[in-house]
């Protein structure tokens, strides 16, 4: 399989891949096929809140967006579906991934997993009314990796655009390895196209990846993605720029500067990008001092005379 026929697209990560982000991201950095928005709930599904900003644009530099609405109410999802359909939006995506306790205590993300039955009514009463095509995030199980097993012949019986499957269960968070071995057990049951998420940090692991799944053409990506902005580009052979280091200092001064102009100048923009080094700290040799120095900045000017010395070292 060549590389540069494979999807990439980008995991959405409450909080941090916003539609700001995101539009600053891809004016960047090359090689991502699709962005998915991170989840609506119920609260803003029934609030009607659609001039949210991640549904002001179905495609953002060209790519398009796919929202995601977290939920375990079919009317919540087909009025999501409505709310996208009138926007534009061709597609949504359910969440059935999430893993934090919150959330699947209560019935919703990855806590639907083990109810194979649940997800059947909802997808029932779902099917045919949602105006837009509907594709599923979700993993190996909450509990077991052997729930999935019980699940995709639910899943099977719909239209269903495509099922992305995080190869760990939910009660790992994002903790310990991937199971592979889980994912290769179920791949064959499933009638849908199915992608893969889960531990893509170097052009490596997608190539073992494409020797164990070479029917698997769709590869997302979070972390790694988040820790170097360059690996999509590096995964499709695209060439990478000869100072990728003046690369990143642009990228990550534009997304400061968006920031302080969307909070009009609060400290909260500095929480924000604080938030987002933890993990693009990891671009560099020294990850854990790079984010130190980093999440010590009580200021903006603190913040930029830092940034200045970190890429400064590197240059």
């Amino acid at each position: 399989m060549e590389s540069t026929s494979i999807q990439l697209s980008l995991a959405p990560f409450q909080g941090i891949t916003t539609s700001l982000f995101r539009e600053v991201f891809t004016r960047h950095f090359e090689g991502i096929d699709k962005l998915y928005t991170a989840f609506f709930t119920g609260g803003h599904i029934r609030k009607k809140n659609t001039e949210h900003a991640d549904l002001a644009q179905t495609h953002q530099n060209g790519i398009p967006v796919i929202p995601q609405v977290l939920s375990k109410e079919a009317d919540e999802i087909l009025l999501f579906g409505q709310q996208c359909s009138d926007k534009g939006f061709e597609e949504i995506n359910w969440n059935l991934g999430c893993p934090y306790p919150r959330v699947a205590n209560k019935g919703r993300g990855s806590g639907l997993l083990p109810h194979p039955e649940k997800v059947e009514k909802i997808l029932d009463s779902v099917f045919p009314a949602l105006p837009v095509r509907l594709s599923i995030k979700c993993r190996l199980g909450y509990f077991s990796p052997d729930e999935i097993q019980a699940l995709l012949p639910v899943l099977n019986r719909f239209p269903l655009s495509e099922i992305i499957v995080h190869a760990r269960i939910g009660k790992q968070l994002y903790e310990g390895p991937v199971d592979l071995d889980a994912f290769a057990k179920a791949l064959p049951h499933s009638k849908h196209q199915t992608a893969y998420n889960g531990d893509i940090f170097s052009k490596d692991d997608l190539i073992k990846l494409q020797q164990q799944f070479p029917s698997v053409n769709h590869w997302m990506i979070g972390r790694g993605l988040l820790y170097d902005p360059l690996l999509a580009a590096r995964l499709k052979n695209i060439p990478i720029p000869e100072n990728s280091e003046a690369n990143l200092y642009e990228f990550v001064t534009e997304l400061y500067q968006a920031y302080r102009k969307k909070t009009e100048d609060r400290i909260a923009a500095l929480h924000i990008m604080k938030e987002y080094w933890s993990y693009f700290s990891h671009s560099f040799a020294h990850p854990d001092q790079v984010f130190n120095q980093i999440k010590t900045c009580g200021t903006f000017a603190d913040y930029e005379g830092k940034i200045a010395e970190i890429f400064e070292k590197v240059s």
